[in-house]
């Protein structure tokens, strides 16, 4: 029995009513606390300027592949309706797991996640607010008759609005164990020096080497990501929340942006860019200015930071050279410096112009899993990074993809991201959270100092679990 095809005909109109004036002072942060613990997606401040809160998928379960992912999407055709602001125009909102990106390599066979969790979640959404950061304006989108019998417009409206109306009553996420690591230091600094004998060995130039953390939590998981984000705020920042598991995610790096050139919008026929922006190169933040800016000076002079970059670099433009046209893949800003609450980090722009007959998920199969938590070459890394870490890593080092009915996609890299699964069987609001640090390992890596640094980039995540700031 083939799948159902459903539409999406956006309505739209502003969130703010005479009848819910209310509403028009809330960030999408605290309407999504008015929503959970029901199935949702959070875009934080992306795509493009703009944050969106989906909800109420549509009734198709996600696929198990990348190629399974273009057949799902393709269920959700665009029809005729208002015009939708911000940069998400219905359709894919979900992650994908790390394993997924061994699917194009042939023999790469990688180890299972531990938590067993699906290798996709989310779903089509044709029902979000959009909020304009820049202006403070929310708007809300839905689909008029999807194909899937829901209520109609005006009845969604709302009902809604009455839920967004009523304040959050979430049970507060607190600790209920110690933070446990998984890998002792002795043995992940072995691991370490593994990996520089096989750089030796010229086996491989870079490998992405992390470690897993888990802690066991009670309360809604919600609470935790608003408590991530006041510590770590972040460019990339998301919340998903599924059936089987949460993913609360402070990343600050881009694996993709597919669309458009944003000069050629307007044109008839505009023009393709594609986008990756990979991260490789950390210090710690300094204790005060002079010691921060030390910091930063020092990071952007490191010869062996600056080498680590170059090498990720250099994948991604052989990546993106696999879809583009001749000549027709790019870098700027190498390096530049970017800033957060706890590292310095160096980052570039590698960009390509596609071949005309690529999409958006031709692209990110072409780069997946980002260059910067696998390492160079990718294949050989991969291989090194499932023999020493010894299982999968799933959503950890994935990716949170919007990829809407235009074919426009951005997608997050999920670094600096917590997963949250419940655990019933304990008790009443139980659960735990797992995330992984690491780094990047080359020949001139000091295990102490990469030990400090996968430290540093694990630092706010870890004080979070801790209750270390007011939820905000």
């Amino acid at each position: 029995m083939p799948a159902p095809i459903f539409s999406f005909q956006p309505r739209v109109e502003p969130l703010v009513t005479s009848a819910a004036p209310a509403l028009g002072e809330l960030t999408l942060v605290e309407l999504a606390a008015r929503l959970a613990p029901r199935a949702l997606v959070l875009l934080d401040g992306w795509p493009r300027g703009t944050s969106v809160l989906a909800f109420d998928p549509l009734p198709a379960r996600p696929p198990r592949s990348l190629a399974g992912l273009r057949r799902f999407h393709a269920r959700l055709e665009p029809g005729v309706g208002d015009p939708v602001p911000g940069g998400f125009h219905g359709g894919f909102l979900g992650a994908l797991s790390y394993e997924l990106g061994a699917a194009a390599e042939r023999g790469l066979r990688l180890p299972r996640d531990p938590w067993a969790l699906a290798p996709i979640v989310g779903g089509l959404f044709t029902d979000f607010l959009v909020r304009d950061e820049a202006r403070g304006e929310t708007f809300l989108v839905l689909g008029e008759r999807p194909g899937d019998g829901r209520a109609g417009v005006s009845r969604r409206a709302r009902a809604l609005r009455k839920a967004l109306l009523a304040p959050a009553e979430l049970e507060p996420c607190r600790p209920c164990g110690p933070l446990r690591r998984l890998v002792p230091r002795a043995a992940y600094r072995r691991r370490i020096e593994r990996v520089r004998a096989l750089i030796a060995a010229g086996e491989v130039y870079q490998v992405n080497l992390s470690h897993r953390l888990e802690r066991a939590l009670a309360g809604e998981p919600f609470e935790l990501y608003r408590r991530l984000r006041a510590l770590h705020p972040a460019p990339y920042a998301a919340y998903l929340r599924g059936a089987s598991c949460a993913l609360l995610s402070a990343s600050p790096e881009l694996l993709l942006e597919f669309g458009p050139e944003p000069v050629a919008r307007a044109l008839a026929r505009p023009v393709l860019r594609a986008r990756t922006r990979p991260i490789k190169g950390t210090a710690p933040r300094g204790a005060d200015e002079g010691a921060d800016r030390a910091q930063a000076t020092a990071l952007l002079a490191s010869a062996k930071d600056r080498a680590e970059l170059a090498m990720i670099v250099d994948l991604e433009r052989n990546d993106l050279g696999r879809i583009a046209a001749p000549g027709g893949v790019w870098v700027e800003g190498f390096p530049s410096l970017e800033s957060y609450a706890s590292v310095h980090h160096l980052v570039a722009d590698v960009l390509a112009r596609p071949r005309p007959e690529i999409d958006a998920l031709a692209c990110l199969a072409a780069l997946y899993p980002g260059g910067s938590i696998t390492g160079a070459p990718k294949l050989r890394s991969m291989e090194v990074i499932a023999a020493l870490e010894r299982e999968g890593r799933g959503f950890a080092y994935g990716s949170l993809l919007a990829l809407d009915t235009r074919g426009v996609a951005t997608a997050s890299l999920l670094i600096r991201t917590l997963i949250w699964r419940p655990r019933a069987q304990v008790g009443p609001g139980a659960g735990e959270v797992s995330y992984r640090v690491g780094g990047g390992i080359t020949w001139g890596s000091e295990p102490a100092a990469e030990e400090a640094e996968a430290e540093a980039k694990g630092l706010l995540l870890a004080r979070a679990l801790a209750g270390a700031a007011e939820s905000g």
